[in-house]
């Protein structure tokens, strides 16, 4: 992931680029091309080619606060996902999802913490968004996006506490009562953020799917912000005519 200018952007009805990397839409598929570089300890290029094909497309779009400062869109929460990277055992399919977060103020000045997990259930895909507002407020929003494409808002289970991560981020998820969810693979581990696959159970089934835990405390200290340069490269100057070298 690198930071770019405005001269890096372009836009049209079915395609969106950033800088050599873009997100095109081919009917009824997503294809992301990603030509980027990446940060320490693995740097080098990164490229390829990445297919998303939505079971559907929703229209849903969920405000995270009152004033509607921070929306989240759940474009395709169960999609078909095809992977082909330039690099060895970097090839893979499966199951896949597509969604975004969309705001007009800065993160951490509307939360202090949140989680989020979307889970693969039989009947479709579980999502549980929970978040601390800074003005005292909470988030609880549980969702099953069925096969069929419907949504049905849940009555979420209970938060139940898991192991922290390696940084020591706080993290929590739903489970049925008595279950306790684990972490089964890391995936990308920071001073303020986590995100892993997680095993746990809702409505008496166990499902294992994609898991954040962002402390926006952390995020927002002066210490911790700088060190985000080491990860994201900054190309304020990269242009569509003479992009320079990476």
């Amino acid at each position: 992931m690198t930071d770019r200018g405005e001269s890096a952007l372009r836009t049209s009805q079915n395609v969106f680029e950033v800088g050599p990397s873009k997100m095109t839409w081919m009917g009824d598929k997503l294809v992301i091309d990603i030509n980027e570089m990446g940060a320490p300890p693995m740097v080098g290029p990164v490229r390829g080619k990445v297919t998303l094909t939505p079971k559907f497309v929703t229209n849903l779009e969920v405000p995270l606060t009152p004033s509607g400062t921070h929306v989240w869109r759940p474009f395709a929460p169960s999609a078909d996902i095809d992977v082909q990277l330039e690099a060895e055992g970097w090839q893979w399919d499966g199951h896949g999802y597509f969604d975004a977060n969309f705001g007009t103020a800065a993160l951490e000045d509307d939360f202090s913490y949140w989680t989020w997990g979307r889970y693969p259930h039989s009947k479709g895909s579980v999502c549980f968004y929970d978040a601390d507002r800074r003005d005292g407020s909470t988030l609880d929003v549980g969702l099953l996006f069925q096969n069929d494409g419907e949504v049905q808002l849940l009555n979420s289970p209970p938060k139940v506490a898991m192991k922290r991560s390696l940084w020591q981020v706080r993290r929590e998820t739903r489970a049925d009562a008595g279950y306790k969810p684990v972490q089964v693979k890391g995936m990308l581990d920071a001073p303020f953020y986590s995100r892993s696959a997680v095993k746990t159970q809702f409505a008496g089934e166990e499902v294992v799917g994609v898991h954040e835990a962002l402390d926006l405390n952390r995020f927002r200290s002066k210490i911790v912000k700088p060190m985000l340069a080491c990860r994201v490269p900054r190309r304020a100057k990269w242009r569509f005519d003479t992009p320079p070298a990476e």
